[in-house]
C-alpha cells in the first residue's frame, strides 16, 4: 500500500475539504419565505439550496481544497469568522448546528485517516526495527525512506515543492503517533518539520525554497536529506544567545568558525541551519542564520553521543573549521537569527510535547493489558482499588497534557501568540511523561525493570523531554514572564 499517496491525496488534501459559505451582499428581493429559510427541510447542505437563489448569485457555496484547520479553543478561525460576520440571511439554529456538525465530521475524518495511515506505518515499518536501531544508535535507512515515501518529512511544505501542504496540527498528530512506537524516529520527524522546514517555509527566499525544500520533502530526489538545527554550543545551552561561533565577512562569502553541541539529526542531516554571530560588536543582535551543506569543506560531524534515551536519534558535536559559504546562504535577514531561534523554538516545544505524550501513551498501552492479565491473590491486579486510582490518575494527567499540546498547536494554525502556551504544553507534557512511564514500570513489577519489556525504554526516552529545547525551569520562567506582561 502506498501510504504516501494516501497521506497526500486522501488524508491531507483531497477528500477532506472544508466548507465555506460565501454570501454576496446584495438585495435578495421578494423570495418565497420557504426558499429563504435555510433551516427548512428542503434545504439540506448544498443540493437543497434553492436553484433560484443560486442562479441569482445571492448565495454561492463552494468546497475549498484546503484541509479544515481548527482555531484555538477560545478563538474563531477565518472560516468561522467569515460565516459569522458575512451571512446576511438569518438561518435557523438547526441549520447552523447542521453546518457545524458537518465541519466537525470532516475534521474527525481527516484525523482518523491520518491516525490509521501513520499508525499502520509505525506498527509495520518502524516497530520491528526499534530494538535494532536502539542497539546500532542510528535510524535505519529503510525507516528513513519510508518517512519520505509517506510524506512525513514534508508535512507542511507546500505541494509545489514536493510536500503535502498540510498544517501544524497534522504535524503534531503524526509526531505523537510515531512516538507511541519509538521516540527516536519521532524526534527526527519533529525537528525536521517544526524547526528546519518551518523556518525555511516562512522566511526563506524563493530560490532557497526551490533549492532546499524539494530535497527536504521528496523521496524521489536522488540526494534527499534530513535537516538539522545548529544552535546549542558547549557554553550556550539555556543561555542560547551567548554564542561563540562566528561568521566573518570575506568578500562575497562568510567564513564560519566555532563548535556546536547536542545537535540532533546531525548524523544523517544533509543541510544544517547554523546560527553564528556575524557582527560581534552588536552582541546577540549580530546572530545570523546560514545554510551549510554537509559536504562543505571544514564541516566536521563527530561521532554520536552515547545517550540514556532516544539512542537512535543521532546527537553529535559539530566543528566548523573556517567553513566558507556564500552570502546568498544567509537565511532571512542579517542579524535576525536570535529572533528566528526564539520564535521557532516555540513551535519546536509543541513538537516535543507531542513526542512526550506519544511516548507516555505508548507506554500506557503496553502496560494496561498486563495489569488485566497478571493474577495476584486470586484476581487481576487491575481489580485492586489502589491500582485503579493510580491508573486513573496518570491517564487523566496524560489527557490534560494532550489537550495543552493540541490547543497550542491550534494556536499556531490560527497564527496567534504561542509563547506561554508552548511553554506550558512542553512543561506539562514532559513532566507527565516521566511520571506515567515511571508508574508503568511500577505496575509491571520486576519484569518492568528488565529490557525484555518496553517500559524501561519508554522511561529512558521520556527523560530528554525535560531537558532539550528548553529545560522545565526555563519553561517556568517563560510562563512567569508572560504572566507578568499580561498583568502589567
Amino acid at each position: 500500500m502506498n501510504f504516501g499517496l494516501i497521506l497526500r491525496q486522501i488524508v491531507l488534501k483531497r477528500l477532506v475539504p472544508s466548507v465555506k459559505l460565501k454570501v454576496y451582499k446584495r438585495k435578495i428581493g421578494k423570495i418565497n419565505k420557504k426558499k429563504r429559510d435555510l433551516g427548512s427541510s428542503n434545504c439540506l447542505l448544498f443540493k437543497s439550496i434553492p436553484r433560484k437563489l443560486i442562479k441569482r448569485k445571492c448565495i454561492q457555496a463552494y468546497v475549498s481544497q484546503r484541509n479544515y484547520s481548527p482555531g484555538p479553543l477560545t478563538q474563531f478561525t477565518d472560516d468561522e469568522l467569515m460565516m459569522k460576520e458575512t451571512v446576511t440571511l438569518k438561518p435557523s439554529t438547526k441549520t447552523i448546528l447542521y453546518f457545524i456538525s458537518f465541519a466537525i465530521k470532516l475534521l474527525i475524518l481527516h484525523f482518523v485517516l491520518l491516525f490509521l495511515v501513520v499508525a499502520k506505518l509505525a506498527k509495520e515499518d518502524i516497530a520491528p526495527l526499534v530494538r535494532k536501531m536502539e542497539k546500532e544508535g542510528r535510524i535505519d535507512d529503510n525507516v528513513l525512506n519510508k518517512l519520505f515515501e509517506n510524506g512525513l518529512m514534508g508535512i507542511e511544505i507546500p505541494e509545489e515543492y514536493g510536500g503535502t501542504g498540510s498544517n501544524f496540527m497534522t504535524t503534531i498528530l503524526a509526531i505523537e503517533e510515531i512516538a507511541k512506537v519509538d521516540g527516536s524516529v519521532a524526534a527526527l520527524v519533529d525537528i525536521h518539520n517544526t524547526l528546519v522546514n518551518s523556518l525555511i517555509i516562512k522566511i526563506g527566499s524563493e530560490e532557497q525554497k526551490q533549492k532546499y525544500l524539494t530535497k527536504l520533502a521528496q523521496n524521489y530526489v536522488l540526494n534527499k536529506y534530513a535537516g538539522s538545527f545548529c544552535l546549542t554550543e558547549p557554553g550556550a545551552g539555556s543561555d542560547a544567545f551567548s554564542l561563540k561561533t562566528e561568521a566573518k565577512k570575506d568578500g562575497n562569502d562568510y567564513v564560519i568558525k566555532g563548535t556546536k553541541m547536542w545537535i540532533s539529526n546531525s548524523d544523517i542531516a544533509g543541510i544544517f541551519l547554523v546560527f553564528a554571530n556575524a557582527d560581534t560588536s552588536a552582541g546577540y543582535r549580530g546572530i545570523t542564520t546560514f545554510f551549510v551543506e554537509r559536504d562543505t569543506p571544514g564541516l566536521i560531524v563527530c561521532k554520536p553521543e552515547d545517550k540514556l534515551g532516544i539512542k537512535a536519534s543521532g546527537t553529535c558535536m559539530i566543528h566548523f573549521e573556517n567553513v566558507r559559504v556564500p552570502e546568498s546562504n544567509i537565511l532571512g535577514k542579517f542579524g535576525h537569527g536570535y529572533k528566528y531561534a526564539a520564535g521557532f523554538l516555540n513551535e519546536g516545544r509543541i513538537g516535543i510535547g507531542a513526542q512526550m505524550i506519544g511516548i507516555a501513551q505508548g507506554c500506557l498501552d503496553a502496560t494496561i493489558p498486563y495489569t488485566l492479565e497478571r493474577q495476584q491473590f486470586g484476581k487481576d491486579i487491575f481489580s485492586f482499588q489502589s491500582m485503579q486510582h493510580q491508573i486513573a490518575q496518570i491517564t487523566t494527567d496524560l489527557e490534560s497534557a494532550r489537550l495543552l499540546v493540541y490547543n497550542a498547536a491550534r494556536l499556531v494554525d490560527a497564527k496567534k501568540s504561542i509563547m506561554k502556551e508552548a511553554a506550558m504544553a512542553k512543561l506539562v507534557a514532559s513532566e507527565t511523561a516521566l511520571r506515567v512511564t515511571a508508574k508503568c514500570i511500577d505496575f509491571m513489577g520486576g519484569v518492568g525493570f528488565t529490557t525484555d519489556f518496553p517500559q524501561e525504554k519508554y522511561f529512558r526516552d521520556s527523560k530528554i523531554g525535560t531537558i532539550y529545547e528548553g529545560t522545565s525551569n526555563m519553561q517556568l520562567s517563560t510562563i512567569a514572564k508572560c504572566i507578568r506582561k499580561e498583568y502589567s
